[in-house]
């Protein structure tokens, strides 16, 4: 790899270290790029590195779910729906909830189907249109999500104890604007 805007360098060598550092990482991407290395060593990695990353972070983090969200009986996918319901502070459609909470319109359903069922969510039919539903939240489902977002932000923070403020500052910054290019990429590829 080769370093570009102070970003990592491109590339480890066989003992996993990174753009020539003697810093041995070792997460389970390490070892797998020192086994690509084994087998091919004129690989770039780079991307390897940062995306097996993320995607392994992703799975660990939902892998050990929620803590208070477990404890409240949601999934993070639902709590997504009643926190967008909360925090837009209006009706919202089925279609709408989806792009809001980045979820297909089938799981959007199936979801707001449970929700409602436990009295969190309440649908309103359209006066014009009677395909179309409008969705808030209950007092119940407010409650629950205006008590349960601090304890949630908590448990956030202390899963990410483990890197400095400035370590957090820096990767919400670099994966703000991975996202924010992937985004942009992603639209203008729709369009």
């Amino acid at each position: 790899m080769t370093a570009t805007n102070g970003g990592p360098t491109s590339g480890s060598d066989a003992t996993g270290a990174t753009g020539g550092t003697d810093t041995v990482r070792s997460d389970t991407v390490s070892a797998v790029v020192r086994q690509w290395h084994a087998v091919h060593p004129q690989l770039d990695t780079g991307p390897m590195e940062i995306i097996g990353r993320i995607n392994r972070c992703a799975a660990l983090l939902q892998q050990a779910e929620d803590a208070p969200l477990r404890r409240a009986g949601l999934s993070r996918p639902e709590f997504d729906l009643l926190g967008a319901l909360r925090r837009t502070g209006h009706e919202l459609t089925p279609g709408e909830l989806a792009r809001e909470t980045f979820s297909s319109g089938a799981a959007v359903t199936k979801r707001l189907k449970q929700l409602t069922e436990r009295g969190l969510v309440e649908r309103r039919g359209d006066t014009r249109d009677r395909r179309v539903a409008h969705l808030r939240l209950t007092d119940a489902g407010r409650d629950l999500v205006d008590g349960i977002l601090p304890e949630q932000l908590a448990y956030e923070t202390a899963v990410l104890s483990v890197l400095s403020d400035d370590g957090q500052g820096e990767l919400a910054a670099l994966l703000a604007e991975l996202l924010g290019r992937l985004e942009g990429r992603m639209g203008a590829l729709r369009a």
